[in-house]
């Protein structure tokens, strides 16, 4: 399994490390972007840049437009933007294709590979909204990292881990979480 792995400006940086942390795990290859406002909010939110490049096969800075990644010609089995900012989200929405995340992103949708954004906004404006629904229009699955309580965490690890989870399952990823059984307890 190889998968390009993209961390944006947008808050939820762990979803992006944990994803990668459970990637190594599986022995997947990763192709890492950080772009610099991701680099300030890993910051914010307690993580370094060092945190991701330990889970990372490769790293690229956006700016690196050469990267083997900005090629369709470039094999992999999809792409990760997490967390995926609304300024990513609209930019791979309209064609604009200005840094190595984007054009990775873009190169993925042509190629008819998967690609998968956790954005992270709220609340979401019409603009927002129409923005999403192109890009699942264009065949990106788009899915905020919106917790399920019927999981019925007791940590905000649990609540990261079943987003992880159930993203990496969609590239055929098994990842240990608690799971819907049907049942309704009381």
């Amino acid at each position: 399994m190889k998968l390009v792995i993209a961390l944006t400006g947008a808050s939820g940086q762990v979803y992006g490390i944990r994803i990668l942390e459970e990637l190594a795990k599986k022995g997947a290859e990763t192709h890492v972007v950080i772009s610099e406002a991701a680099k300030i909010t890993l910051g914010v939110e307690g993580f370094s840049i060092s945190d991701v490049a330990k889970y990372a096969d490769h790293l690229y800075s956006e700016d690196e437009l050469a990267a083997p990644i900005s090629s369709g010609s470039f094999r992999h089995d999809g792409m990760i933007i997490a967390p995926c900012s609304m300024k990513t989200a609209a930019s791979l929405a309209y064609g604009i294709t200005d840094n190595l995340i984007l054009r990775a992103a873009d190169v993925t949708l042509k190629e008819r590979r998967k690609l998968l954004l956790l954005v992270r906004e709220t609340p979401l404006h019409r603009g927002h909204l129409k923005t999403l629904l192109a890009l699942s229009e264009l065949g990106a699955i788009v899915m905020p990292p919106v917790p399920a309580f019927y999981i019925r965490p007791e940590s905000l690890e649990d609540i990261i881990t079943h987003t992880v989870a159930r993203a990496l399952e969609l590239f055929g990823i098994d990842v240990e979480t608690k799971r819907w059984d049907g049942s309704l307890r009381g």
